[in-house]
């Protein structure tokens, strides 16, 4: 049965190799970004293009109407959509926290609230509706210089399991996929939104913020290669509650669990550089 298949955040990485996965497969799928041009290489590869902010309930309110006029239905929503706001937590300004936790967190308890009525429809027509937040594996561990991120994907994952217990007496399953390293132009955004003012007491390691910038792009794997078992495990009758993948996405969490509290620490302390302050 082909699947109508929406995804926010397709301009480039997990997003754009997703929609492509999918397409490939015979799905109907909207590929959504902010910017209706970003997206000209997907609709290349006969991807259905459409434009969506996150952050705006009008643009939600359009894309959701123009996908009701069409397919009637959605069976598959990815809230994919975010990016990482880098910096020491004494120096994120409100307007900083507001953008990422807008993102990251409320757009996609959004855009799943207005997308209810299309998941139902396609319950209703005898079908299964599934809802995929993507979180990471930071939102299970913290490093320096990304609270405001990993904050913001802990959160997801909490908002992911609250949507599970909520939408299951409806048929609709949710379900929490948690990338590790998947290469894309996601560090070079998060370098872009580096947070360091000229008078922050950290500008001796500004080096190591840099590095968190781009740590997860460090030996990463391939958007595509990420993407397969993803997209293999959506399109299951009973999908997992949690998907993994992607570099030390297993690795990571483990030693999270594992070492004690100070030595998971005291290694983050030193690969980013704040024991040079000491």
């Amino acid at each position: 049965m082909q699947k109508t298949v929406l995804i926010t955040g397709c301009s480039s990485g997990i997003g754009a190799a997703m929609a492509l996965a999918f397409g490939n497969k015979g799905h109907r799928v909207y590929a959504t970004a902010r910017r209706l041009e970003s997206l000209a290489a997907l609709q290349g590869e006969g991807i259905q293009g459409l434009a969506l902010d996150v952050n705006d309930d009008s643009s939600i309110d359009a894309a959701l109407e123009a996908v009701r006029r069409e397919a009637g239905r959605i069976d598959l929503l990815v809230n994919n959509a975010g990016f990482s706001q880098v910096g020491a937590v004494v120096d994120l300004t409100r307007d900083d926290l507001r953008r990422q936790y807008e993102t990251n967190i409320i757009a996609p308890a959004i855009v799943t609230g207005k997308a209810v009525p299309l998941l139902r429809a396609a319950v209703a027509n005898g079908g299964s509706a599934v809802v995929a937040n993507v979180g990471s594996i930071v939102g299970l561990f913290t490093t320096p210089f990304a609270a405001a991120y990993c904050s913001s994907k802990a959160a997801v994952h909490s908002i992911t399991d609250a949507l599970r217990m909520e939408l299951a007496p409806f048929g609709i399953d949710v379900v929490s996929i948690q990338p590790g390293g998947v290469r894309s132009s996601f560090g070079n955004h998060a370098e872009e939104a580096i947070r360091l003012p000229a008078d922050s007491i950290y500008r001796p390691v500004e080096r190591g913020i840099r590095a968190r910038a781009q740590a997860g792009q460090q030996g990463a794997m391939p958007a595509d290669q990420f993407v397969g078992p993803v997209v293999e495990a959506l399109l299951r009758d009973r999908p997992p509650r949690v998907i993994r993948g992607g570099t030390h996405s297993v690795r990571l969490p483990l030693l999270k669990r594992l070492l004690p509290g100070a030595m998971f620490d005291a290694k983050l302390t030193k690969i980013f550089g704040l024991d040079a302050l000491r």
